[in-house]
């Protein structure tokens, strides 16, 4: 959902592999925090151990260090397809909402953030499934071999359907929460955007757990794996789902894993936002934009506003209009 401030001096394809990248290196560091939280969230931890670093330590003695980023491979995976989608979609809903003289305000705006971020949800929740799946199962016995094993088990075993179980759960939550998200940052600084961007993440993702709770669970439950996927409650749906946990656990137990989420909230975006910045620098130095992938030291003679392709093209006449002027000597 973090968004940054769009830069004209990139090409769409360079935001995309930042944004990739950025968040591939954030996913990797913090999947045995995001372990952590799914194993208590399903139940697979209950009566054995409590707490994100009790979680941790009983896989790693169970099944081995590399247990730790179970499913963190589809987690991976799944961003560069997600981020393609929405911003293809994004580009559509704006062309729609856009009027006559080529203005969209910005609640219009904001609809086709959402709008297109919830299509991404659609298109990629089976992966959100699959990586549930993969993180309960143990790696000493599993279930699934890998990412294509477990997408054709799936299928065969429960259905198409079963790929999008839990997924009206994350569009209500998707289209009650990402107004927060959407708030104009344009007029912040970096370190602004990150405080605002982790202080959003704590509030949306605390207010939004319960449901994320349910998914999991929803997710995770299966006739076809040993203990039911190792849910610590049996449900025939949603509804029935958030009666059986507070009826079993009390309200409180729609926040189990809580505290294992909000620890990765800092060293996620942390080293999202530095990756991106980076990365973003790298490409703009490529661009011809600054003189130094170390430092945001503007290039000399420069016109910041141009577009990589119109800056390309001024350099090629330029150069054009140079070898011309030169007088043949004998």
């Amino acid at each position: 959902m973090a968004t940054w401030r769009r830069d004209g001096r990139l090409t769409g394809s360079q935001r995309l592999l930042c944004a990739g990248l950025a968040g591939t290196l954030s996913l990797s560091l913090t999947a045995p925090l995001e372990l952590a939280t799914v194993l208590a969230q399903v139940g697979v931890a209950r009566g054995h151990a409590r707490g994100p670093w009790a979680i941790g330590r009983r896989v790693w003695r169970a099944e081995g260090p590399r247990a730790l980023w179970k499913g963190n491979g589809v987690a991976c995976l799944r961003l560069f397809p997600c981020s393609a989608v929405q911003l293809a979609a994004y580009r559509k809903f704006v062309g729609l909402f856009t009027d006559d003289s080529g203005h969209i305000s910005q609640p219009s705006s904001i609809m086709a953030g959402s709008l297109a971020g919830i299509v991404s949800t659609i298109v990629t929740y089976p992966t959100d499934l699959i990586k549930t799946r993969l993180i309960v199962q143990n790696m000493l016995e599993p279930s699934y071999k890998g990412i294509l094993h477990a997408f054709s088990t799936v299928y065969q075993q429960e259905g198409f359907l079963a790929l999008y179980r839990g997924v009206s759960l994350t569009i209500l939550v998707y289209m009650n929460l990402e107004k927060i998200w959407n708030g104009p940052r344009d007029q912040f600084s970096l370190l602004q955007n990150f405080t605002t961007v982790c202080l959003a993440a704590v509030v949306t993702q605390t207010l939004s757990f319960p449901f994320d709770t349910v998914k999991r669970k929803m997710q995770a439950q299966s006739p076809y794996l040993p203990n039911y996927g190792g849910v610590d409650v049996h449900f025939s749906g949603a509804m029935d789902c958030f009666r059986q946990i507070v009826k079993a656990q009390g309200v409180l137990g729609l926040w189990n894993g809580l505290t294992a989420n909000l620890l990765k909230v800092v060293p996620y975006f942390g080293v999202m936002f530095s990756t991106f910045e980076f990365c973003k620098r790298i490409c703009l130095y490529q661009n011809g934009y600054i003189v130094s992938p170390l430092s945001y030291k503007l290039t000399p003679g420069v016109d910041q506003s141009l577009k990589p392709q119109e800056l390309r093209e001024l350099k090629k006449v330029f150069k054009t209009g140079k070898l011309k002027s030169k007088k043949p000597t004998l």
